[in-house]
C-alpha cells in the first residue's frame, strides 16, 4: 500500500479535526449526514465500523444511541483525541478505538453492519489505492449492509474561493491558485501550490458523483444514492450565529433536502455522501 500524503497526517496529527463539524459548514455537514444516517442504518444494537471517522463524533453521536461502534483512524492524534469527545456522552462508550488504514482494517469478514467510509477516499489520491479501501469495505460488510461514502467535489475550492472573494482573500487572483482549481476541475486531483496564500489540506482526490458511484460499483457495491450533503446552504452569511436560531437553522436545512439528490446541481454542495449496498 502506498502511504498518505505526509502533508495531510500532519495536519490531523495538529488537530485540525477538532470541532470541524461544530461550526459554519461542519454544523450543516453533520446535521444533514445524522438525518441520512438515520433513514437507513439499521436499529441498535447493530455493529457500525466507522473507519476514517477522525475523532469520532460520529461515533459517539451512534454509540448514544445503543449502537455497538468501532472507531478506526490513521491519524495517532485523532484517535487520541476521541476520548476527550466522552464528556458529551456520559455512560457511553466505543466498542473500540484504534489506529488503522482504511485499507487494512483488523476485523473478520462480514463482521459490521454499516460502514461508514466519511473521509479516508479523498486523501487516497491513486484510484487502485481507492479501489482497496472499498473493497475492504466491501469484505467486512455482512450481505445487504450499507456503506456510507463521503467525498469533496471538484468544485468544492473553487466555489469555496468565489464565495469569500475580495472579504477574506483575493486568491482568485493567483495564477498558481487557479492553475490548481484548473487541474481539480480537469480530473479531480488536488495538488496545493507551493506559492500561493492558499492553505489547503493537503494532496487529496475530489469525486464527482459519477465517478465516485463508478469506483463503489468497481469494489463490487450496488443501488447508490447520492446525496448533496450541505447544497447551498453553506453560502447563507453567519452560519453560526443562524444556527442558534431554530427556524433558522430549519430554513437552512429545508433548502439542502429540497436540493438533495437532484444531478443537475449536486456539485454545489462541497461535500457528497453516496449509500450503497452489498
Amino acid at each position: 500500500m502506498k502511504t498518505i500524503d505526509k502533508n495531510v497526517l500532519a495536519g490531523y496529527n495538529a488537530g485540525i479535526e477538532r470541532d470541524r463539524l461544530r461550526t459554519d459548514l461542519g454544523l450543516i455537514e453533520f446535521e444533514r449526514t445524522k438525518e441520512l444516517l438515520m433513514e437507513t442504518l439499521p436499529k441498535p444494537p447493530s455493529v457500525i465500523y466507522d473507519i476514517g471517522g477522525g475523532y469520532g463524533e460520529y461515533s459517539w453521536w451512534l454509540a448514544s444511541l445503543g449502537y455497538e461502534v468501532h472507531l478506526f483512524d490513521i491519524s495517532e492524534t485523532n484517535i487520541a483525541m476521541s476520548e476527550e469527545l466522552s464528556s458529551c456522552y456520559p455512560e457511553v462508550k466505543l466498542a473500540a478505538r484504534e489506529v488503522a488504514d482504511a485499507r487494512d482494517i483488523p476485523r473478520s469478514d462480514s463482521s459490521a453492519d454499516a460502514i461508514l467510509l466519511m473521509g479516508p477516499l479523498y486523501h487516497i489520491v491513486e484510484k487502485s489505492e481507492r479501489l482497496l479501501a472499498i473493497k475492504e469495505c466491501f469484505r467486512l460488510l455482512k450481505k445487504n449492509g450499507h456503506l456510507f461514502t463521503a467525498a469533496i467535489t471538484p468544485y468544492a475550492t473553487l466555489l469555496w474561493a468565489t464565495s469569500v472573494f475580495g472579504t477574506r482573500n483575493r486568491l482568485l487572483e493567483e495564477d498558481s491558485f487557479m492553475n490548481m482549481v484548473a487541474r481539480e476541475l480537469l480530473d479531480g486531483e488536488h495538488i496545493k501550490p507551493t506559492n500561493s496564500n492558499y492553505r489547503g489540506i493537503g494532496r487529496s482526490h475530489f469525486h464527482s458523483a459519477d465517478e465516485l458511484k463508478a469506483e463503489l460499483s468497481e469494489g463490487g457495491f450496488h443501488s447508490h444514492v447520492v446525496h448533496g450533503v450541505v447544497g447551498g446552504a453553506w453560502l447563507a452569511p453567519n452560519i453560526d450565529e443562524l444556527w442558534k436560531n431554530t427556524d433558522s437553522r430549519e430554513a437552512l436545512m429545508k433548502t439542502v433536502r429540497m436540493l438533495d439528490i437532484r444531478d443537475d446541481i449536486m456539485g454545489l454542495s462541497t461535500h457528497i455522501l453516496a449509500i450503497s449496498q452489498k
